[in-house]
């Protein structure tokens, strides 16, 4: 029962945090409340959350990642593949080499192999947690697009590299050869078996579908069910669950292209992934704010045992971190953009230089959030041998500084730099979306005549139905015109029922259209997420 109460606690603080942060006079990012608000619970209660690592990694890590890698648009991901390799995986490990060694140095008292595993958690950024500061200041589209796709790589490479730290830490060996050939399966594995889990699964929905229909509360609790069981299996191989997780969100995406789920469907269980990304997020920060007061105390002990028994070194260590890691990810930026620039000129492109506040915004967006305090929570407990894992307490405490401190830099600087920054042209959508309404429009219409035709051979009565099929088809052409779309005075008289049929039938060819176009790669990613919510909402409307 006291669990139920405390998970039940956890809820209404992250509903009560978000109203807070809605109400401040100033802009404050949600994250932040909802961390000042664990504190609050931490210090005033008597009860305090027992989190075990294996099972807190395995509650909210996979459905986090399978979103992320089922939402991010894939279009736009390929088109920075490179940029956001470089980011995702040459910078991770450049800062879990460079910051592990720097914190080591900072911090004696914690083992190599520890710091390593601090600098991995540190590493993956959160751009959930960018968009919450900068719901006030706009980010460029491109920019946020590379920051997702970045985060959806590092999360991955971040926390197998916080894996391999932490085997070092309790067996107290390592070697690289081995680690090599460990990651290469672990990694390879964990991106196959996500893959295949989704495949299988969507596969079997459609064909139960197909057979019996479909039922809109047990298609959401499959979706829901994909990334666990994913996990669960590449874990059971002994590859990555996280990787499974990831690669079976950008699967999902894929696999809906080609089996359709019912528009009510689509949407209700959006509005169930809205809930839980919300939910999930809103206690991992609540978490963090409970967990400090006993995570300060023992992270003290620990910097007494370094020489410095004043407090305010713990403030030393995570503002020395945040700026390793922001004098990092600048240089990374940098080099990045050079090595662009150079390739675009030995091509024949022009590609101008960019502004160096580009540059510091990017590097300054790099928020760490939700998944560095998950990550840094599965730290085991204990050694192999029973004695407690070394500087445990210390490596949440300074993780949780560097989450708050960048929150507030970026908070801080984002607008700053933002303002007023002449950014690279982006190539307009507004042509590509209506060219494919015009394809979908058509495609419509053909459909709608066949249907007609077909009709009055099956039950004659061509008048009655070239009148309907007219005024629906005619509501296309408009479209394809230009002209403002109106609704039609028949839709209230006895052809209700018909006009209807028709504008399903019109529905589902703009689908197939849509399908069509985006298996052949004409539009992209967000154009078909828009026009599909649009049919989705249509279809349902019709279907009430």
């Amino acid at each position: 029962m006291e669990t139920v109460s405390i998970v039940l606690f956890l809820l209404l603080a992250v509903v009560v945090s978000g109203a807070v942060a809605r109400m401040l006079p100033f802009s404050v990012p949600t994250p932040l409340v909802q961390i000042a608000l664990g504190a609050v619970i931490g210090l005033s209660t008597s009860h305090r959350v027992e989190l075990d690592p294996e099972l807190f990694l395995f509650l909210f890590l996979p459905p986090l990642l399978f979103l992320d890698g089922w939402r991010i648009p894939k279009d736009e991901l390929f088109k920075d593949a490179s940029t956001v390799v470089e980011l995702a995986l040459g910078l991770v490990l450049m800062t879990v080499i460079g910051m592990g060694f720097l914190i080591h140095w900072m911090i004696p008292a914690m083992p190599l192999a520890v710091a390593f595993a601090l600098a991995a958690v540190v590493s993956p950024t959160d751009p959930i947690a960018v968009s919450a500061i900068a719901a006030r200041v706009p980010i460029p589209k491109r920019m946020m697009h590379i920051l997702e796709g970045e985060s959806l790589l590092n999360d991955a490479s971040g926390l197998v590299c916080l894996r391999f730290a932490v085997a070092a830490a309790l067996t107290g060996t390592f070697s690289a050869g081995a680690a090599a050939l460990n990651f290469a399966w672990v990694a390879g594995a964990g991106l196959a078996i996500g893959v295949a889990v989704t495949l299988v699964v969507t596969r079997a929905k459609a064909f139960v579908t197909r057979r019996w229909g479909e039922d809109t509360g047990s298609q959401i609790l499959v979706s829901l069910l994909i990334p666990f069981g994913s996990y669960l299996l590449a874990e059971h191989f002994h590859a990555s669950g996280i990787l499974a997780a990831v690669s079976a969100g950008v699967t999902m995406t894929f696999a809906e292209i080609s089996r359709q789920a019912l528009a009510v469907t689509r949407m209700r269980r959006n509005s169930v992934w809205d809930m839980i990304q919300f939910t999930l997020n809103g206690i991992i920060f609540v978490l963090l704010g409970e967990q400090m007061p006993n995570i300060l105390a023992g992270a003290r002990q620990t910097v007494a045992a370094t020489g410095h028994s004043q407090p305010w070194w713990l403030a030393i260590y995570i503002l020395v971190i945040v700026a390793g890691l922001a004098g990092l990810r600048f240089l990374w930026v940098w080099a990045s953009l050079k090595f662009t620039i150079l390739r675009g000129a030995r091509r024949g492109m022009g590609v101008q230089s960019p502004d160096w506040r580009l540059i510091a915004a990017t590097s300054v967006a790099g928020v760490r959030g939700a998944i560095t305090l998950a990550g840094v929570l599965t730290l085991p407990l204990a050694l192999d041998d029973g004695t407690p894992f070394p500087t445990r307490d210390l490596a949440i405490f300074l993780a949780a500084g560097v989450i708050v401190v960048s929150l507030v830099l970026a908070s801080l600087a984002l607008p700053v730099l933002l303002k007023g920054l002449a950014m690279p042209p982006e190539p307009a959508r507004q042509a590509e979306e209506d060219s494919a309404r015009v394809a979908a429009a058509e495609a419509a219409i053909r459909a709608i005549e066949r249907h007609q035709h077909a009709l009055a051979e099956d039950h004659g009565e061509a008048d009655l139905y070239a009148e309907a099929g007219g005024q629906v088809m005619d509501l296309y052409r408009e479209r394809i015109e230009g002209l403002s779309d109106r609704q039609s005075a028949a839709e209230t008289r006895s052809g209700e029922r018909l006009l209807r049929d028709f504008r399903l039938v019109g529905v589902k060819a703009e689908r197939q259209a849509l399908l069509q176009m985006v298996r052949s790669r004409r539009i992209g990613s967000e154009t078909v997420r828009k026009l599909t919510r649009e049919l989705d909402l249509a279809e349902a409307r019709y279907l009430g």
